[in-house]
């Protein structure tokens, strides 16, 4: 995975969160030293960047949090970074996890300037109801885009409290702008079903 993203030569890479468990039958706990070497190898000219998610709190929050950053992959936990860009600066949100933390946007976005373009990035895309207009776009991961999708009957597990609404891909919502990743994994069960599991890449516009 790290060397086919690697060769979509991206701008920017972001990671949605859970990283060390795997929730599966037969499956096992995944310490994150061992997966944090690996993305450490991830290369993008405006950088990597990522967020936790719930598995990685309920194993070790604190924990998956050193393994990326000694890695040299900053882990945003509502707090804003500045990218330089030709353009000018790019902000990049990290919210946490919406399910295990006292996540806060307005605490997230309070060092972003009026005006300025921002990326939010966060696991769980129910915080997407609270992301106000001046975000340019978020990115969610979390639902596993549902993991099976049956004909007739659809996606019939999405970890959402809002159903299908977020559970894949592009959400457009009045002007706002939210892309939900079906991610590589899998939960609770090791079956994917007309769900690939999928590298994004985004192309955003101005």
């Amino acid at each position: 995975m790290v060397a086919r993203t690697n060769a979509a030569h991206p701008d920017l890479v972001v990671l949605l969160g859970d990283y060390v468990i795997h929730g599966v039958v037969g499956g096992r706990f995944v310490p994150p030293e061992p997966t944090a070497a690996v993305l450490r190898d991830l290369r993008a000219p405006l950088g990597v960047f990522a967020v936790l998610g719930n598995h990685d709190w309920w194993y070790d929050g604190a924990r998956v949090g050193r393994a990326f950053t000694d890695a040299g992959i900053p882990v945003l936990d509502d707090e804003a970074v500045a990218v330089p860009t030709r353009g000018g600066p790019l902000w990049i949100a990290g919210l946490s996890d919406v399910w295990t933390r006292p996540a806060s946007l307005d605490r997230t976005l309070a060092t972003v300037p009026a005006g300025a373009p921002v990326i939010l990035l966060t696991h769980n895309p129910d915080a997407f109801v609270r992301v106000p207009d001046r975000v340019l776009l978020t990115l969610a991961g979390h639902t596993h885009g549902g993991q099976v999708n049956l004909p007739l009957l659809g996606r019939l597990i999405v970890p959402s409290a809002y159903g299908q609404r977020f559970a894949i891909g592009h959400v457009r919502e009045g002007d706002r702008d939210l892309f939900v990743t079906p991610g590589i994994g899998t939960s609770i069960v090791p079956v994917r079903f007309r769900v690939p599991p999928e590298v994004s890449v985004l192309t955003v516009g101005r």
